[in-house]
């Protein structure tokens, strides 16, 4: 007998195609990704229409797929190749544009004879454009007409009309009738069954109609106030569900056990503050109070640490591991690729100078080893790396994805710093924090830190990283040189490059070096942009490669510059005579150090790479960076990439090369990222024009979103009140004991897989 919970979840758990057709059951889950009766009454209505609103054609999106509501002002058949083919050309209006509708072959005349001037009618198709006019070329339709339609008419005259998001194999249309037959089916059976996750008290004193009224006010609504009362009371159902979620996560966070690691006075972290040649800042200071606090409890820290580029993070994670080593533990801090895991290993040691060679001839008495790990390295390196961490003469140890293997273990780790905890999956992240150790028999978690150069609004934080405490670091050490953004549009300006090239020339005339940044790396790459197309370049040790996509416009076009063929190219032709070297993911780990050590020493004039040198990478006399291809990337890697010159007292210079048309949204991206130096600014700019996709991470959970109508920017206050409800709910019933239809709730929305993902962190 199936258990209450079961039998409560059942009514959106329905196969739809046990309600539905065949092949309409099997179109929307092929092509929509819709297979129950949930995903369907999930599938909201992009927007609607009234009788006499009619749809402003002049703001049609090119390549989408759409459906207007508009009236047919004239059919004309034209031919054409001798009078041998014909076609029907249909012109629409709504007072504010015009679309045309064509039609070719043989239905050319049965479709003149249906499309008649004055008739209003539901036009669905993809919005191309042919001699410079908006056409859908053989568009499927349905006239609004009483003699043919009466019921369609009855309720368009006096209610508003839901148009869906839609494909070509289905219509807005298709989609609502389809929406209709659920309704009606559920509505027989009076809802029986349906689980409602908010609880009553919360409804009444928010004021949210019940799910099963907010469903059907959603895709039936008889006016705009019910559309209004529907979205309110499902975007509740999406914030709190979630909530709920990361407030679990965070009380059983809470319930594991942790040794507390507080610095020895007088110890290495005292010798390390005392050897700074500058002052920290007050945020540096606030933040490691923070976290200072958070080390010295008896349950492990779970925080994220994030800031602007340049803000000092790495500063601040580094006192923490020093800490921590002064308490006795040892300190990882996990790098997204070779390069940075290098940058991070070489500037570590060169701040800490004698005091990271503990244990060896010259260091500091109260020293430590400070060791680097990567998957690349010799096998006698390597041998003597993992030593030193089970005996635990290494105390810090900076690494790549090499740290998560199983032969690597620690004599007790007690920090787990991750460095741009976007690159990597949370089973990652997991892996290297369960290398713990024991004490008196009980499993002791590591405390964790994690880091992002990438600024995050605050109700992405909430929602995103809701199971972390947040820190921030929004202030930039003194002496730190403004950066001066410009975009190269060389379609409209083509002798703007040249001049850019002439800057990079003059910047090493003055004794200072420059980036050249490029979206793949060249050489055994298809030619045809296989390998780096509209992706960032395939660094091999990059995981998560295909990072800023969003960025990218869907426009095809030639295959994306690469940093072998560019670096040929300036060396013999308009930076002839200066030190030009590459970089990239591809070269052995040697290679690249040998030329990132040249580049910090000043022996090389302009480094052209991919974006390895996107994040850690600190080279004080860098004072210039030419991305070519700039609207290949998105607005927060262009934002991280800027982030690598202005780091001394000399100002910094960043061009943006583009060939893509002043009106293009590339460009309007790139003018952004030239407009202003704020990183949360342009946060929001990034996630507004990537329509948030899945906040709970896509790329790591492998499913489809689960916000389909909370707007992260947008629902602020929703956000954090169903955060302050969720947290109160889970303290009271951690197990929601009291609450099924809620457990339920999660059960459906926060499928196995991403349920792993949260319980993982």
């Amino acid at each position: 007998m199936p258990s209450t919970e079961t039998r409560r979840s059942e009514p959106l758990q329905e196969p739809l195609k046990a309600l539905l057709g065949g092949n309409t059951a099997k179109a929307m889950s092929e092509h929509l990704g819709l297979r129950t009766v949930g995903d369907l009454l999930h599938h909201y209505p992009r927007r609607y229409a009234e009788r006499g609103e009619l749809t402003r054609l002049s703001e049609l999106p090119l390549d989408e797929h759409v459906t207007v509501v508009a009236r047919i002002h004239d059919a004309r058949v034209h031919k054409f190749n001798h009078g041998r083919g014909q076609r029907l050309e249909v012109t629409l209006t709504d007072g504010s544009g015009r679309l045309q509708l064509v039609f070719f072959g043989r239905s050319v005349h049965y479709h003149q004879r249906q499309l008649l001037p004055g008739k209003r009618g539901l036009f669905a198709g993809k919005v191309g454009v042919f001699n410079r006019k908006l056409q859908l070329s053989h568009p499927d339709y349905k006239l609004l007409d009483e003699e043919s339609d009466e019921q369609t008419v009855a309720r368009f005259a006096g209610a508003v009309l839901p148009l869906y998001p839609a494909c070509k194999q289905l219509s807005s249309w298709n989609i609502e009738q389809s929406v209709g037959t659920v309704l009606d089916a559920l509505e027989a059976t009076a809802w029986q069954g349906l689980a409602d996750p908010l609880p009553e008290p919360l409804r009444a004193q928010r004021g949210l109609v019940p799910l099963a009224e907010a469903l059907e006010k959603i895709h039936r609504p008889s006016g705009r106030t019910d559309i209004a009362e529907a979205r309110s009371r499902l975007k509740w159902d999406e914030a709190f569900v979630l909530q709920v979620a990361l407030a679990r996560r965070r009380a059983k966070e809470t319930e594991l056990p942790a040794v507390p690691r507080r610095p020895a006075a007088g110890g290495l972290l005292d010798a390390f503050d005392a050897r700074l040649p500058f002052t920290l800042t007050d945020g540096q200071h606030e933040v490691s109070r923070e976290i200072f606090a958070d080390l010295a409890t008896v349950h492990p820290m779970h925080r994220l640490l994030q800031g602007e580029v340049g803000s000092g993070k790495t500063l601040v994670a580094l006192r923490a591991m020093l800490a921590t080593v002064d308490a006795g533990g040892q300190a990882a801090m996990l790098a997204p690729t070779e390069v940075l895991a290098q940058q991070h290993h070489r500037s570590i040691t060169e701040m800490m100078g004698e005091l990271a060679e503990g244990g060896m001839l010259g260091g500091a008495e109260q020293g430590t080893k400070v060791v680097l790990l990567t998957g690349s390295m010799g096998t006698a390196a390597r041998r003597r790396a993992l030593l030193d961490l089970t005996t635990g003469e290494a105390g810090i140890v900076v690494g790549t994805h090499a740290l998560i293997e199983d032969k690597v273990g620690f004599h007790d780790l007690g920090l787990v710093v991750v460095d741009e905890q976007h690159r990597f999956g949370v089973e990652q992240r997991d892996a290297l924090r369960s290398k713990g150790g024991h004490a008196q028999g009980e499993k002791r978690t590591p405390h964790l830190l994690v880091m992002t150069a990438t600024p995050i609004p605050r109700t992405v934080a909430m929602t995103v990283f809701g199971d972390l405490e947040t820190s921030v670091l929004d202030q930039l050490p003194a002496g730190r040189s403004p950066i001066a953004t410009h975009v190269v549009p060389v379609r409209d300006k083509p002798h703007f490059l040249a001049r850019a090239w002439e800057r990079v020339r003059e910047e090493a005339e003055a004794g200072h070096q420059t980036y050249v940044v490029c979206p793949r790396i060249g050489d055994d790459e298809d030619a045809g942009g296989k390998a780096g197309g509209r992706r960032r370049a395939a660094d091999e040790e990059e995981p998560g490669g295909s990072a800023e996509d969003e960025g990218a416009d869907s426009e095809e076009k030639r295959p994306p510059l690469a940093v072998l063929d560019v670096a040929e190219q300036l060396a013999s032709g308009p930076l002839a005579g200066l030190r030009v070297a590459a970089l990239h993911g591809r070269m052995q780990p040697e290679a690249k150090d040998e030329v990132m050590r040249r580049f910090a020493a000043g022996e090389v004039d302009v480094l052209v790479a991919t974006t390895v040198i996107e994040v850690g990478v600190n080279v004080p006399n860098a004072t210039g960076m030419v991305v070519m291809d700039a609207d290949r990337f998105g607005v927060s890697q262009l934002h991280q990439l800027r982030g690598r010159v202005g780091r001394g007292t000399a100002p910094g210079l960043c061009l943006l090369v583009t060939d893509m048309p002043q009106e293009s949204p590339a460009r309007t991206r790139l003018e952004a990222v030239a407009a202003t130096l704020d990183g949360f600014e342009l946060s929001r700019i990034d996630l507004e024009q990537r329509r948030e996709g899945d906040v709970l991470g896509q790329a790591q959970s492998g499913v489809r979103s689960s916000l389909r109508m909370l707007a992260v920017i947008d629902d602020e206050e929703i956000i954090a009140a169903a955060r302050d409800e969720a947290t109160a709910l889970v303290a009271a019933d951690p197990e929601l004991a009291d609450h099924p239809e809620l457990r339920t709730a999660l059960d459906a929305l926060l499928d196995e897989e991403r349920e792993e993902y949260l319980d993982k962190g």
